[in-house]
């Protein structure tokens, strides 16, 4: 089963490179962030077309996460929006249970549960935000371990804004004051895995040099000045199935692309 994350930085720019990469890629699973548009406002006629189902949570004009399943797979339990704090409107989670057959081998394939997940930023750290952004990988890892004692494969997939070790950005200098790279964002991300989570690309591929993100400005894609921020974590039931992950970077290099690129895993059948 394949099984891709990617911050699309606005669903309706950039549906067209969606529906490449579905054609290109064929992944079973894609979770989506920062759609930047309601429910209603979702291309669903085009990803419909490719063959996909799709949930979404949206909101108007930032945020916002889906998750595309490919038929014959279909989507249950679906959750939206993380739990621990009832006044959180932000729409930053959604996740569901997948079942059916695959697509490729028409075999029945073994429960996995996967969420999409896009976590604040958290600059200016001096403002709200940063506290936020702390909050909320606090409540992830507390729901995930409630989702870990369930005993079924599970993935967490998404934008976590966060650059884990220095060999994750170009120049880790450059980050030092930012709440993506600040030791505390970091400490959470590391009780988060801490939990028995893998992280996937880090498992296939220790090398450093390995980025997701290539910002807008000041020419980091051409001097490849990137960071990795997008990660795929897996519980140890998805863990023992995963064969590769890699990074499609190529996708950087589309006109008016994403500042981020999809990243996908494969899983072994149970």
């Amino acid at each position: 089963m394949r099984i891709a994350t990617w911050n699309v930085n606005s669903i309706k720019q950039r549906v067209g490179h969606l529906v490449g990469f579905l054609e290109e890629a064929k992944p079973d699973v894609v979770c989506l962030q920062e759609l930047k548009c309601q429910d209603a406002g979702m291309p669903r006629a085009e990803i419909e077309a490719a063959g996909y189902a799709v949930e979404t949570l949206g909101q108007k004009a930032y945020n916002g996460v889906a998750l595309l399943v490919r038929a014959p797979l279909q989507m249950s339990e679906i959750r939206r929006g993380l739990p621990g704090d009832e006044a959180d409107e932000q729409a930053r989670y959604i996740e569901a249970v997948i079942t059916g057959e695959d697509a490729t081998t028409g075999k029945a394939v073994a429960p996995l549960r996967v969420a999409s997940i896009y976590l604040p930023n958290g600059n200016p750290v001096e403002s709200p935000k940063y506290p936020y952004k702390l909050a909320f990988l606090e409540r992830l890892r507390l729901h995930a371990r409630a989702l870990m004692a369930e005993e079924t494969a599970l993935v967490l997939a998404g934008d976590y804004n966060v650059i884990p070790e220095p060999e994750d950005a170009a120049d880790p200098e450059a980050w030092r004051s930012d709440a993506l790279f600040l030791p505390q964002s970091r400490a959470a991300f590391r009780r988060l895995l801490a939990e028995g989570f893998t992280d996937a690309l880090r498992a296939c591929d220790p090398r450093g040099g390995l980025y997701t993100f290539w910002d807008y400005q000041a020419g980091s894609w051409p001097r490849n000045q990137g960071i990795r921020i997008d990660h795929l974590l897996l519980s140890p039931q998805a863990a023992d199935r995963l064969v590769s992950a890699s990074v499609q970077k190529h996708l950087r290099g589309l006109e008016k692309p994403s500042d981020h690129v999809p990243v996908t895993v494969e899983l072994a059948p149970a």
